[in-house]
């Protein structure tokens, strides 16, 4: 088969770009009639699937007359935006999916500006159209307006329409056609995108864009084919961006996607996207090909990480009772593994060697490769999220992560909000009615001022605000930022919570753990109502006596405890705590157990300061 579209799938995160991927698999026959198919099949992680969001970009194909279609399925979320940006390079046409009703939103601008900067010209598709507040004729319109705020060309503005339900499997070109199914989006595909511009006859060379690891293949590396034909057992050899020849090889497995299997074929050519096999060390951005090449294809620069965390070996007193993965050794390796394949992470050992600090793009991508590292059987400790500043070149002047945040809440709630983000150092650039009772509102706030603000911002909206944010750029310093107000409720002794004890105490403030829950002296046992530190004794029971009086006898009524996620926890917490990770419990602590130490280092940073 000659003809080839290769295509990517981008938008905003829960805008529907797997579940179009699904319809797509089942009206181009890749499934049978009677087989039983999950729905959101390309979201094939434990988290992916729990969470609703793609975290790793992942390819498919299906056939459409004599042509095979590979579609790639990007994420949505900024924090993965470093894979946005490498899949891009594979392909020669987007498909942009906007929702119907909330329009186009931050990652809808990040990932249209990359597709536009390489040149690509996209097919736009309002989707969800089905919904009950769509207002398809205005969100075309602010479409079109972020075309022309990104630079469009004049080829590139002038993109084709439609109108789709991906949930529903149809899709069409005018609201008033009758819809029954897909044929419109395909049709638009192969009449709209061009066939791969390749020179077939050059020697074989393909772009390294996606890592992944086989248990029984070892390393693939997935990518497009720039030139020539690839054929199992050839000599290959790696060149990295720089020029240099990382190794030498032989081919020894190519694979082509076949629905969402990877199939065994013996040669590809020029166009399509292929997995190879074979090379030990070759990575992601790198050149693969025939011994004659010489000069790498050139690849998109990533974005460098904006925030980092110090992972280090938990030393609690319950440290090795729940994970069998406790050593800083084999912390180390699972953390360079996974910078080895995920190239928006930066890991590097600091000077303590039980201690690494890893950098990403914000929270929730640190936190999803915690959660991985927990499933998989690691105990760890995990310091409060940092921002990464720089210093500019030419005045010295120290430059701090910036982010843009979108930000839909009820018209009622504007006020608590926008005063929230000021507090933060936020400045407010736009802010509009956007339908329906709500206001949306645009700010520039610093990466570190939104740092557990996410859990503040539903509890101010009552659960109703929409946050959306995206690296904007480094600006200079704002200076210091307000942090907790509250002191934390901390465990004087170990041992297993007694009831009566958290009943006695739950006037001090709000409590994190249930009765019965191992603690430890050290241990964050609840927040404080005031601003300073408490220690409690959270093991006190009951005296018995053998006097019964009704006043004796009250009734021990708790209020359910706060139970927060991890990426709650990891911005709750102040620089002196750290949240505790193992397979089976998620606790907070203070870095000094010792009660002792800590007094003694607060009376030396008071000493410092004055």
């Amino acid at each position: 088969m000659t003809n080839i579209r290769n295509i990517a799938i981008i938008a905003h995160v829960d805008h529907g770009k797997t579940t179009l991927v699904d319809a797509m698999l089942k009206q181009t026959g890749t499934f049978r009639e009677n087989q039983e198919v999950e729905t959101c099949v390309m979201d094939s992680g434990d988290l992916e699937k729990e969470r609703g969001i793609t975290i790793l970009a992942k390819c498919t194909s299906v056939v459409r007359g004599d042509t095979r279609i590979n579609i790639v399925d990007t994420p949505g979320h900024a924090d993965f935006g470093g894979e946005v940006e490498r899949v891009l390079s594979m392909v020669d046409g987007v498909v942009l999916l906007v929702d119907a009703a909330e329009g186009p939103m931050p990652q809808t601008k990040f990932v249209l500006m990359k597709a536009l900067n390489l040149g690509l010209r996209p097919i736009v598709l309002i989707n969800k159209i089905d919904r009950s507040d769509a207002r398809p004729d205005e969100v075309v319109n602010e479409v079109f307006d972020l075309f022309v705020a990104l630079d469009a060309s004049d080829t590139q503005l002038d993109f084709p329409i439609l109108y789709a339900s991906g949930r529903a499997g149809w899709c069409v070109k005018n609201l008033e056609d009758e819809k029954s199914n897909l044929d419109p989006l395909f049709e638009t595909i192969l009449s709209y995108v061009e066939a791969p511009d390749v020179d077939k006859d050059a020697p074989f060379s393909m772009l390294a864009t996606i890592l992944s690891a086989d248990p029984y293949l070892g390393r693939i590396l997935t990518g497009r084919v720039y030139s020539g034909r690839a054929r199992v057992g050839i000599p290959i050899k790696a060149v990295s961006l720089d020029g240099k020849v990382i190794e030498q090889g032989r081919m020894t497995k190519l694979l082509s996607y076949q629905g969402i299997k990877r199939v065994p074929i013996a040669e590809a050519e020029a166009g399509d996207i292929i997995c190879v096999a074979g090379l030990e060390h070759a990575s992601v951005s790198d050149t693969i090909g025939e011994l004659s090449i010489s000069t790498p294809i050139a690849s998109t620069p990533v974005d460098p990480p904006t925030m980092a965390i110090t992972i280090s070996v938990n030393d609690s007193p319950l440290a090795g009772k729940e994970g069998t993965k406790v050593t800083s050794r084999l912390i180390a390796e699972r953390l360079f593994a996974e910078a080895e394949t995920n190239v928006a992470i930066s890991v590097k050992e600091t000077d303590g060697k039980d201690a690494f600090e890893v950098g990403g793009r914000g929270e929730l991508q640190l936190g999803v490769l915690i959660e991985t590292m927990r499933r998989e059987g690691f105990e760890v400790s995990v310091s409060r999220p940092r921002v990464l500043l720089r210093e500019d070149p030419d005045t010295g002047e120290k430059m701090e992560p910036i982010e843009e945040v979108l930000v839909d809440v009820d018209e009622e709630f504007t006020g608590v909000v926008v005063e929230k983000i000021s507090l933060r150092k936020g400045e407010m650039k736009d802010m509009r009615p956007s339908g329906g009772g709500k206001t949306r509102i645009t700010f520039h706030v610093p990466a570190r001022g939104l740092i557990g603000y996410q859990s503040e911002f539903m509890t101010d909206t009552r659960g109703t605000g929409i946050m959306n944010r995206l690296f904007h750029g480094y600006g200079p310093y704002k200076g210091d930022i307000l942090g907790r107000r509250n002191g934390a409720l901390i465990s004087t002794d170990m041992g297993d919570a007694v009831a009566y004890a958290i009943w006695n105490l739950q006037d001090r403030g709000v409590m994190f753990i249930n009765p019965q829950q191992k603690v430890y002296a050290g241990m964050i046992v609840g927040e404080h109502s005031r601003d300073n530190d408490l220690e409690i004794n959270v093991l006190k029971g009951k005296q018995l006596t053998n006097i019964r009086t009704t006043s004796k006898d009250e009734a021990v009524r708790l209020i359910p405890p706060l139970i927060m996620t991890l990426e709650q926890m990891m911005s709750y917490i102040e620089p002196d705590e750290l949240v505790e990770v193992t397979p089976k419990s998620l606790r907070l602590r203070k870095k000094f157990l010792d009660s002792n130490e800590r007094k003694r280092l607060g009376r030396e940073s008071k000493r410092e300061a004055s």
